[in-house]
């Protein structure tokens, strides 16, 4: 789980890889020019001309291949995440390849080709990935291609650990055992795992078991053991990992960064970095640009409609605040008389508000006054799918009576959420909505964007909490 690959199976993989990569290459032009898939108007070019351009491929795929985070131990990843980096790896290497060969000018290369070969390459890593993960949990699920782990510590740090191990058999890690201060432990089993001895017999029982991982996990205020415990283990063979007993300072997206050789832990931190933010933003700005043509005809109608009914814009502007804390202007179709809160002050909107139009009410009901947040998104105020935006106001009160209100603003305000797919909408549990929306950010990836928004046309825009 924690261990990185020895640089022979590293080797392997990327040879693997390669090997995979220049087949495709190859299948590509086979079925492209010998098949009848496609008409071949022009001829069939000579594979030596398609031959000469794998020394480009290799080179382009193997800096790909290691800076796309392929090689992530596997004892830690998830099946999702790998293939999610391999599509971004054979997606970016493709496109670096097409830009070569408008570089080189002496042969013109099939664009069906290249789109063959992206494919092919997607599916032929996908599956020697797939292969290579299955032969180690096969491997491991016989006992080979183990590592055998010892917990310094029996504490709830130390616990938790162990519980991990257990629920993750597939990472390979087989606890031994864990040692204790307290000799009352000794011989017992927490989280099921038998308590093996002392912690100052951590040397012989090194010498006399198999270990290959240390983890040490003492609590903060053991400093004086912690000192002790790795000064023991300072001249030992081992591996030695230590647990920092801030558990229960981790929140979102917590881990452990490299700062010019400082171990730096970062307890709380935004999904949004690096390719993150530009796949979110382009996403977000295709799909809301194609929305808005779409739904034109709805929104020029409802906008006739409200200015029919009732004097005033077509459009209701509010403050609200998104990532970071930042505050920006929402647009919504005005559903209420003008001037509704000149009487009321800042108050949610209550079933059977006497301040709401009829079109109001309708709207209100089936969503379709969120309708302009389209632009927003566009605008990059709001994402498409994302923790639903509050106003300042609220937000000031609720950061006070609501633990962890404010880490929902490590993400930018969505027209759409995990909680409002899940039916938290308007007057309905605020501590429930914090909790969807922490996973939603802890979890965010761009398919569950994807997930929640065809939850959302399909569960539909009628909410009996909207009103």
């Amino acid at each position: 789980m924690l261990r990185k690959h020895n640089q022979l199976f590293l080797s392997l993989m990327v040879g693997l890889d390669l090997l995979v990569v220049l087949a495709a290459w190859i299948a590509a032009y086979y079925i492209r020019f010998y098949t009848s898939l496609l008409p071949v108007p022009l001829g069939i070019p000579p594979l030596w001309q398609y031959l000469q351009f794998t020394p480009i491929i290799g080179l382009v795929w193997l800096f790909s291949l290691q800076i796309g985070g392929l090689y992530t131990p596997m004892r830690s990843d998830s099946r999702f995440n790998e293939y999610f980096r391999v599509f971004r790896t054979a997606t970016g290497s493709t496109v670096i390849m097409m830009a070569a060969t408008f570089f080189y000018r002496e042969y013109s290369y099939s664009r069906a080709v290249m789109a063959l070969f992206w494919g092919l390459s997607l599916v032929g890593l996908v599956v020697a990935h797939s292969a290579v993960r299955e032969f180690l949990r096969r491997m491991r699920a016989k006992g080979y291609n183990l590592r055998y782990v010892l917990i310094v510590g029996a504490g709830d740090l130390g616990r938790a650990l162990a519980d991990t191990f257990a629920r993750h058999p597939e990472s390979g890690l087989c606890l031994v055992g864990m040692l204790s201060d307290d000799p009352a432990d000794i011989g017992k089993r927490i989280a099921g795992f038998e308590v093996i001895g002392a912690i100052d017999d951590v040397k012989e029982i090194i010498q006399q078991r198999t270990i290959d991982q240390i983890f040490v996990a003492l609590p903060r205020h053991a400093d004086e053991r912690l000192e002790k415990t790795l000064n023991l283990l300072g001249d030992e063979m081992v591996d030695v990992k230590l647990a920092p007993d801030i558990l229960q300072f981790m929140r979102l997206n917590a881990g452990v960064e490299d700062f010019d050789g400082i171990p730096i832990v970062s307890l709380s931190e935004s999904p949004m970095y690096g390719w993150n933010v530009v796949l979110k933003r382009v996403f977000d700005i295709v799909v809301a640009t194609m929305s808005i043509i779409l739904w034109s005809p709805v929104m020029a109608a409802i906008a006739v409609m409200i200015k029919l009914e009732s004097r005033g814009p077509v459009l209701y502007r509010q403050e609200r605040m998104s990532l970071g804390g930042g505050k920006f202007v929402i647009y919504k179709f005005r559903s209420m008389k003008q001037d509704a809160e000149s009487g009321t002050g800042a108050v949610w909107a209550a079933k059977d508000d006497g301040r709401r139009t009829r079109v109001g009410e309708f709207i209100r009901r089936t969503s379709l006054d969120e309708l302009p947040q389209l632009f927003n998104v566009v605008k990059g105020d709001m994402s498409l799918v994302g923790p639903r935006p509050e106003r300042p106001v609220f937000v000031e009160d609720f950061r006070k009576s609501v633990p962890m209100y404010m880490l929902r603003h490590k993400m930018k305000a969505g027209i759409t959420g995990w909680a409002q797919v899940n039916g938290l909408r308007g007057n309905t549990s605020l501590e429930k909505r914090i909790e969807y929306d922490l996973y939603y950010i802890e979890n965010w990836s761009l398919m569950f964007d994807i997930k929640i928004i065809l939850l959302t046309l399909w569960k539909g825009f009628v909410n009996r909490h909207a009103y």
